[in-house]
């Protein structure tokens, strides 16, 4: 079956393959330095990741969004420069080490892992959903549109997981006045 994003987006390729396209103005530069600083911080938390937790499931899932984040970074920075635009300065990849030599009093806990890659999925989603809706380019729309779809698929993944192991946090629940409570 095909993925509604994925379709979607396919779609709107066809329609503004011909269309003009004008040069990155500030507000679209900010976005996609933005969007590929975020990947690289998040790269650098995976590595973090990587080398603290043991959990095989969880070293899955942190290596495949190293992966997305990896891509996406590489794609928006293939953007970029056949824009002309300059690359935001990068932080330096983590170098790897054993998760039994990270001492305790450093060394993340898997709920502290996964609940850091949710935080940094949703905010993904949402800076990705704000970019694609504020681009006059259709061209970079739809280039944030693919990452939405990705990033939202990726999270959905990530949930199914924290449920599984009781990770996800939950904020208090709403009972507005008068309603039974269970």
């Amino acid at each position: 079956m095909a993925n509604p994003f994925e379709s979607a987006v396919k779609l709107l390729k066809t329609m503004v393959d011909d269309e003009p396209k004008p040069p990155l103005h500030v507000g679209e530069t900010y976005y996609c330095w933005l969007y590929v600083t975020t990947m690289h911080e998040a790269k650098i938390y995976m590595d973090i990741a990587l080398n603290t937790t043991t959990d095989d499931d969880l070293r899955k899932i942190v290596k495949k969004s190293l992966d997305q984040c990896a891509s996406q970074a590489n794609r928006m920075e293939k953007f970029l420069l056949k824009e002309g635009a300059p690359m935001p300065p990068m932080p330096e990849k983590k170098t790897d080490s054993n998760p039994s030599d990270v001492p305790l009093g450093v060394k993340l806990t898997d709920v502290e892992i996964a609940n850091g890659i949710s935080v940094k999925t949703a905010y993904a989603v949402t800076l990705c959903a704000s970019a694609a809706a504020q681009t006059i380019r259709t061209d970079l729309s739809i280039i944030f549109a693919e990452f939405l779809a990705e990033k939202s698929l990726f999270g959905a993944e990530m949930k199914v997981l924290m449920r599984k192991r009781g990770w996800i946090k939950v904020s208090p629940y709403y009972y507005p006045p008068g309603m039974p409570q269970k």
